[in-house]
């Protein structure tokens, strides 16, 4: 606090764009600090002041001429443009941060569906166009895809080979040096993708260790994986209650429960785990809410300490026994009444009595 003039000044400090300034009461500059000019730094330093919001009111709300008081730039033009420039460049900055470790491993889960949905439509392609050649070939998908990558035409399979008799006495058509050519490449494409779908299966499996440890401890790699591409994220996820974890992926049945009186489904995606798929069907809806409220405290913990802690898997093991124990025949259906109307209680008075009233 200064004194001029016999009065009091006060002096508040405020850390603009380009610049640490000191303002008196009425917002005029006292001092100034001037960052450097380069607008990649100045844009660091703009996503840090938003982070950082400063609580200090100002007079001042223009600081255009504040920088050219201080000699930051010269015209009003250059201030327009550097303050553009630095703009564009913290949008960008906040843009790339928002690329995390899940979103990279939703859109490998997107990219594996996509592959899934490519290649079975091309292999029952190759199927249907190969089976005109060699129609005796018990082959499918990417056995079928390396077979016809190999050989191409059945004359080629040598005498060794377990399928040489079935080659030989085919009653396929034959095929033409160009169509060979052809269906190998289309084959060669095939085995690709399924080579492809591997290489990004290994990538999620691997990803979900360091990133959702918990999650891949309880549900697995793929089924975690999934479960975070369906709820949008793994902050998304751990938002979720148990109950909504539980039904993830059926979707349908939960509608058509709440628009008619169709029972409510028990499981959706998580069905998927062998802990739910390899029980009775008597289990599975127990099981789906002991193995839904772990899921649900395994993504919340690897969302907010990330670290993986191996009591949610034995408290999970417990509970998964206890019910397998307390339940281990299936529930007695309840006996149905027999159909038909309703007996009056009285005799069957149809006739008049023929006495006097």
């Amino acid at each position: 606090m200064l004194r001029s003039g016999g009065s009091e000044l006060t002096i508040t400090e405020f850390t603009a764009w380009f610049g640490k300034l000191k303002l008196d009461s009425q917002g005029e500059v006292q001092d100034c600090d001037l960052f450097d000019g380069n607008p990649e730094k100045l844009a660091e330093l703009v996503v840090e002041l938003q982070e950082n919001s400063q609580a200090v009111p100002l007079k001042r709300t223009d600081l255009r001429d504040a920088a050219i008081e201080c000699s930051f730039v010269e015209l009003d033009e250059d201030y327009d443009v550097l303050l553009r420039e630095v703009c564009i460049r913290a949008a960008k900055s906040q843009i790339s941060r928002t690329d995390s470790d899940d979103s990279r491993i939703i859109q490998a889960v997107e990219a594996l569906d996509d592959i899934d949905k490519n290649v079975n439509e091309l292999s029952e392609r190759l199927f249907e166009w190969y089976g005109r050649y060699f129609p005796e070939l018990e082959m499918t998908g990417e056995e079928l895809a390396g077979f016809v990558s190999a050989y191409g035409s059945r004359t080629n399979i040598p005498e060794g080979h377990e399928l040489f008799e079935k080659a030989s006495k085919s009653m396929g058509a034959e095929l033409s040096f160009a169509d060979e050519e052809l269906l190998r490449a289309f084959a060669n494409n095939i085995c690709s993708l399924y080579d492809t779908r591997r290489y990004i299966e290994n990538y999620i499996n691997n990803s979900m260790g360091s990133v959702a440890p918990n999650l891949c401890e309880i549900a697995g790699a793929s089924l975690g994986a999934r479960l975070m591409s369906m709820a949008g994220s793994l902050e998304k996820l751990a938002a979720f209650p148990s109950s909504t974890v539980q039904v993830i992926g059926a979707n349908r049945a939960l509608f058509k429960h709440l628009r008619s009186k169709a029972p409510s489904p028990k499981h959706g995606i998580i069905f998927n785990n062998p802990v739910i798929k390899n029980a009775p069907w008597w289990q599975r809806g127990k099981l789906s809410r002991a193995l839904a409220s772990k899921i649900s405290l395994a993504a919340r913990t690897d969302f907010y300490s990330g670290e993986l802690d191996q009591s949610i898997k034995d408290s999970l093991d417990k509970k998964l026994e206890s019910i397998r124990q307390a339940n281990p025949n299936p529930p007695k259906k309840k006996p149905h009444g027999k159909g038909g109307k309703r007996k009056s209680g009285g005799k069957n008075r149809s006739k008049k009595s023929g006495g006097k009233r």
